[in-house]
């Protein structure tokens, strides 16, 4: 068992730094507010005086998840195409105008949510909103614009995964992850299908999908619900409701009875690596608590100098230069555990057989109060940190309401966190480090020998804007 050097009274002072944060936290007056409008539009806001800024975050409830077979990447593609014009803006325009008003834009797709973002000023707010509801439901586009910006996507898709090695061994470990999820699917979308992506499949996609019932508007800043509620009754208010929007059905994952490896050759990938993947609950699909110690068990296992796998690779061992982790949790159906580590000397058995090692020993042990007082502390301070920052506030409660978690879930999750016991963190090992939920994926800085042993290739990447 990994032996830490500090005290007890650093102990109980974590302990008691954790629960006075909880307590406040969970006994505090809710620091956002939501309403709906009448078209089924959800708004969620966020004061935050300190400056007479706003950030505004439109979310759309569809992801590369929820793209039809055979388009892969329409749901990032139209992301692209939301800036070319409507019947009042014209061609690129869109972020023009922003940009002199003082103002910054940028959007991105994930599996389960695109979001369009803006920070301005506060007395420019209105004329924001105006451009969004504007293109939510006025947008035009012309086949030669459509040509053009497949063509970026198509470059972006190159510049990005196929000629990153460490992109295209993911791509792969996650198609092999999923055996029947879109999750599988990459948000950029399949190469072959990208070059097929059409004027209309776009409009299909965005009349389908792009409509306020199906919208969640966020705005963090210099305002007040009162101001936000008028300001978006007299602009997005105004968009009839889409009858079509009806909810999210899609293909779920089968038991996974065997564990799936694959190795991925290529001259550019520098030093050989180690990388596993699980699939394991999300924040939204997890039993109570459960998905609070995924992400602890991650902190304790794979994050940073103090890890389990660090010392035991790094420090101790010595088989690898670098290793780490991460739960991604934020996903409407599914989340995923990551692992990684950088060998030494290339030999990858012994990385893997470490690995191994250090899992076996957290599922039959568990880890320690002390490890699991640290991680706490640290993923609070994180939140803490993250809280200081209006955008991130923005992104933080606009996720979360995008796939179904409640504004009071958000804001008790340090309650939640203060709660996970060291047998939860045992128990979320044991069931969910599991091989049979896993690929392993080993990259290999050697030339392919033609034979494709890996050519099938973080939660979902998300794809921003070029």
């Amino acid at each position: 068992m990994l032996k830490l050097g500090v005290s007890r009274p650093a102990i109980l002072a974590m302990a008691l730094f954790m629960l006075a944060f909880a307590q406040k936290t969970a006994s505090a007056e809710p620091r956002a507010t939501e309403f709906k409008l009448s078209n089924g539009m959800d708004v969620v806001v966020i004061p935050d005086h300190r400056a007479p800024v706003v950030t505004h975050m439109v979310w759309y409830k569809v992801g590369a998840a929820d793209e039809p077979k055979g388009v892969s990447g329409i749901a990032h593609f139209l992301e692209h195409l939301m800036f070319k014009s409507t019947d009042k803006i014209a061609v690129g325009d869109f972020s023009k105008i922003i940009s002199k008003l003082g103002g910054q834009d940028n959007a991105f797709t994930g599996q389960d949510v695109t979001a369009y973002h803006q920070r301005i000023a506060k007395d420019q707010l209105r004329t924001l909103m105006e451009m969004e509801a504007d293109r939510m439901t006025h947008l035009r586009l012309t086949n030669e614009e459509v040509a053009t910006e497949r063509q970026v996507i198509i470059e972006e898709r190159r510049s990005r995964i196929d000629n990153n090695p460490g992109a295209r061994l993911d791509e792969q470990m996650n198609a092999a992850l999923y055996l029947s999820h879109p999750y599988g699917v990459p948000v950029i979308g399949w190469a072959h299908e990208m070059a097929r992506l059409s004027r209309e499949d776009a409009m299909r996609f965005y009349k389908r999908y792009y409509a306020p019932n199906n919208a969640i508007l966020v705005v963090a800043g210099d305002v007040t619900p009162e101001e936000v509620k008028r300001l978006a009754e007299e602009t997005y208010g105004k968009l009839p409701a889409n009858p079509e929007v009806d909810g999210r059905t899609r293909p779920q994952e089968p038991p996974h009875i065997a564990a799936r490896r694959l190795t991925l050759k290529d001259p550019r990938a520098g030093n050989a690596s180690f990388h596993r993947y699980y699939v394991v609950p999300s924040y939204v699909s997890a039993k109570p608590g459960e998905a609070e110690a995924l992400d602890l068990l991650m902190k304790i296992l794979a994050d940073g100098s103090t890890s389990r796998l660090y010392r035991k690779l790094v420090v101790e061992d010595k088989v690898a230069a670098t290793t780490g982790g991460d739960y991604s949790g934020y996903s409407l159906d599914s989340g995923a555990i990551s692992l990684y580590a950088v060998a030494n000397n290339g030999n990858l058995d012994a990385v893997e057989a470490d690995v191994d090692k250090v899992l076996d020993e957290i599922r039959k042990e568990g880890v320690t109060q002390l490890e699991l007082e640290r991680a706490k502390k640290s993923l609070l301070a994180d939140y803490i940190y993250d809280s200081d920052n209006q955008a991130n506030l923005a992104r933080r409660y606009g996720w979360a309401v995008a796939i179904g978690r409640s504004i009071a879930q958000v804001e008790s999750w340090p309650a939640a966190i203060s709660e996970v016991t060291i047998d939860d963190i045992k128990n979320a090992a044991d069931t969910y480090l599991d091989a049979r939920r896993s690929v392993t994926g080993w990259l290999l800085p050697e030339p392919d020998d033609g034979k494709g042993a890996g050519e099938r290739v973080e939660q979902p990447v998300t794809h921003t804007r070029s």
